[in-house]
Order: C-alpha cells, then structure tokens, then sequence
C-alpha cells in the first residue's frame, strides 16, 4: 500500500472572517471529510488509490472536530501523527474528489498541479514539504499538470463531480474489501433493469418499493429503512440508518449520508448526513450539511427560466461568479432551518446556521447565523443557537463535543 499524508490548504477570501472558499461545506469538517458522493472524499481516496493513511493534516481552525470525527477508529492518532521531516510519503490535496491515477504513479520529487488554478494536486517528497503545501504553496519539485479539473475550490464544484464520485463509490462497494453484503430483495418489491442491486441484511425494505436500475445500481446500507410506496432510482446511495419515508420519489445521482429522513422528491443532491427532508417538497442538483432541517413543503428550482448557465455568490461579501452548471439547486450549510413552504431559488448558498422563515423566495447568498423574516434579518444569539444545536444533536443521541462547540462559537465571532 502506498503510505500518504492527504493536507488542507486553505483557499482564504480575505475580509471574510473564519469563512473560506469552501464554506459552507467546510465550516465544520475537513474538506477532505465533505461528503461529495456515497462516501467522503477521504473514503474514496483511501479505497480508490490503496492508501495507507498515516497522516491528517486538517486547517487549525478544524483540528479538533476533525481529531474527533466518527469516520475512523484512530482518528485523533492520524490528526496527531507527527511527520518524518526527512522521510519521503505522497501528499494528497484533501480538495481532490477523485483519486486520479496519475497521484499514484508521481515518482519521488514530482508534484501534480491543476492546470486551471496552478494548486498543487498531489506530491512526493520528504515530510519537511508539509508546510509549504498546508499554506498552498508549490514547493520546488518536478511539476506535472493534470489535464482535467481536479480540486473543490467553490462550493458548487460539488456538481462537477457528483455523477463521477457517486458512480465510483457504488462500484467501490461492489468489490474489494470495502464491499457491501447483500440479500436479495424481499417479496412485495419491484426491481427492473439490469445495474446492480445492493441491500444490507440488516436494511429493512417495505411491500411495494421500486428498484429501478435502468440508468444505475443502488446501494442501500446497513439499517436503513425503505418505507412503502418509495420508488428509487439509480444511480443512488442510501446511508446507514436512514429512513426513506413513505411513497418518497429519490432519482438518481443522489446520495444520502446516515441517519437522514427523507420523504417528497430528491433528485441530484448529496446529503452530508444526520439531516431531515421530512416531508413533500421537491430538492434537486443540491448539496446538504448536516443537522438541516427542511420545514414541510420546501421546494427549490435547480434550473432558470432561460436553461441558461447558474451564477451563484460563494460567500456573502463575495461577487457573483459563473459556476458552468446549467443544473444547480440549493447548497445549505450546517444546521441551517427553513419554515414550511419556503422556496429556494437556483443557485442560492445558505451559509452554516442560518434560518429561513420568510415569504419571500431564498436567493443569493444567505449569511451564516442569521434569522431571515419579512420583518428583516438579525443575529442568532450564540447560547440559544447553541441550545437548539444540542437539542436536535440530541435526538439522534450524538452529545456535541467541547471542540464542536468552540468551533461554533468562532465561526458565529467570525461574521
């Protein structure tokens, strides 16, 4: 196995307090902890290149929620390793989705850069070229471009790599060690096409549920739950311990992260985990964080009028860019509400926090921790946000940890 070091470098927007280029998707986790498919982009990189982790280097600002992620026994082991300076190990960019061929055939002194943007890919060298790359600087090795785009750097970049990830993370758990075990589909199920149909034995699938595996295989995993009257449609992922509620319409390029609930229309979208879309309401071409709560009835565009190409605003005192996507839903940061019947309009971002309760439609770039009503918008009060936090934590018997926590209270200090 090849050892690896997988790093963050920081793509910094100054005058933008605590938040970064990836924010909302990286306010409370690693970027390399981001859900960008069935499986985290760390998962991925590990199963997809043979990895022999032994090294995280997560932003300071995430240390602590990343030393304590439930993704990996020794976590805070690999968050705390500390580095040979001297000896050689590949350092993998934790922006990069997809684990790339060419990072595992970098020979010792060679670096891969994103041609677009000049970052830096992926390395191999001595352990002394670690800060350099956590900074985002190229360190002074043979440089080898990547000819396709490689790296999240906004956070619509999501979409860009949803149908290759997802795709890749299903036929990842068809084989290898990382595959899941299956049972065939109980009696009372409707199952057609020819993809591959995966179902946990522990999973439990309701009489009148419909496999369609025409355009993909779908992978439900342990101890989900597949209500009556669902129809899934693949390409699709549904994590451990999630409920599909009844009569739920789930299309394909979709997937959900563990202990979600999902009912109405979802199409397109990644769910981070631990998040409810409890009730009717249509959501496409989105990425969710988690704890997210959708009031009953939220329904969001994820094309414009014109089918012409989505611009989004990545950050609130940021500028309105082009994201090269003509599909481009909702991308809803952490422990962000919405009331009942809220429409969200294409290509808005809901910062970490935020809570939607007006009228109008959501559009532009919401702020992180604010209350939005007809009557205006004010400051989520650190304490009672904190309060509410708990309590939704709670219900899934998840206590938030004192890293968590402080790093709730920055990000609010930082806006």
């Amino acid at each position: 196995m090849i050892q690896a070091v997988i790093y963050e470098d920081v793509v910094p927007i100054p005058g933008c307090g605590g938040l970064n280029a990836l924010s909302p998707l990286a306010d409370l986790r690693a970027s390399f902890d981001i859900r960008t498919g069935a499986l985290t982009t760390l998962q991925r990189l590990r199963r997809g290149l043979g990895l022999d982790v032994v090294a995280l280097l997560p932003r300071a600002e995430v240390h602590g929620v990343c030393a304590e992620s439930r993704d990996d026994a020794n976590r805070a082991a690999l968050v705390n390793a500390v580095l040979n300076p001297d000896r050689s190990v590949l350092f993998i960019n934790g922006r990069c989705v997809l684990p790339m061929p060419e990072i595992g055939a970098l020979a010792e002194g060679e670096m891969l850069v994103e041609a677009a943007t000049g970052h830096v890919i992926a390395a191999c060298g001595p352990g002394s070229l670690a800060s350099e790359l956590c900074l985002g600087q190229a360190p002074r090795l043979r440089e080898k471009r990547a000819s396709t785009h490689a790296l999240l750097s906004r956070p619509w970049h999501f979409k860009a790599f949803r149908d290759r990830a997802i795709a890749m993370d299903l036929e990842l758990f068809g084989d290898g060690a990382g595959a899941l075990p299956s049972v065939a589909p109980p009696a009372g199920v409707v199952a057609f096409g020819g993809a591959k149909l995966t179902i946990h034995p522990t999973a439990k699938i309701y009489p009148n549920v419909t496999f369609d595996l025409e355009h993909g295989p779908i992978a439900i995993d342990e101890h989900a739950t597949v209500r009556p009257g669902v129809i899934l449609i693949g390409p699709l992922y549904i994590g451990p311990r999630t409920v599909a509620l009844d009569k739920a319409l789930i299309k394909g390029n979709t997937a959900v992260g563990p202990q979600c609930r999902i009912a109405g229309e979802l199409s397109g979208t990644i769910i981070q985990g631990y998040s409810n879309k409890g009730h009717d309401g249509h959501l496409g071409d989105s990425w969710l964080g988690e704890w997210v709560n959708l009031g009953a009835g939220t329904t969001n565009s994820n094309l414009l009028n014109t089918y012409g190409e989505v611009s989004s605003t990545a950050l609130p005192t940021g500028t309105n860019e082009r994201t090269g996507q003509q599909f481009l839903g909702s991308i809803i940061g952490d422990h962000v509400k919405t009331a009942i019947c809220s429409r969200l309009m294409t290509g808005v971002v809901i910062h970490t926090g935020a809570m939607a309760a007006m009228t109008a439609a959501v559009s532009g770039c919401v702020e992180p921790f604010a209350w939005y009503t007809d009557s205006g918008n004010r400051r989520y009060r650190p304490d009672k946000f904190i309060e509410v936090a708990r309590a939704m934590m709670g219900r899934r018997k998840i206590e938030p940890s004192v890293a968590y926590v402080e790093r709730i209270r920055t990000l609010i200090d930082g806006v």
